[in-house]
């Protein structure tokens, strides 16, 4: 499963992902497409991270948590009707 992560600004927020490089053993970090991330959410492959700059709070979602919690940090777009 992948896993994403939304980091919460207080000027917007944007996805990123890790990919593990395996030569270097280096972790890079890459912005993602909000559109790519909520394809793979949708069809229930990945859970996304939100993260709090300002606080340091984190908050694990995925397709299972309530439509409450994926509307109100990932936007209503999210929800599969």
């Amino acid at each position: 499963m992948n896993r994403y992560t939304k980091v919460i600004r207080p000027l917007g927020s944007y996805f990123v992902k890790d990919y593990e490089k395996k030569k270097k053993d280096l972790i890079k970090v890459r912005e993602i497409k909000e559109s790519t991330v909520k394809k793979f959410f949708l069809n229930g492959d990945c859970e996304v991270l939100v993260h709090f700059e300002e606080t340091g709070k984190e908050i694990l979602i995925d397709f299972f948590s309530s439509e409450e919690d994926i509307k109100k940090y990932l936007g209503a777009s999210f929800i599969k009707r």
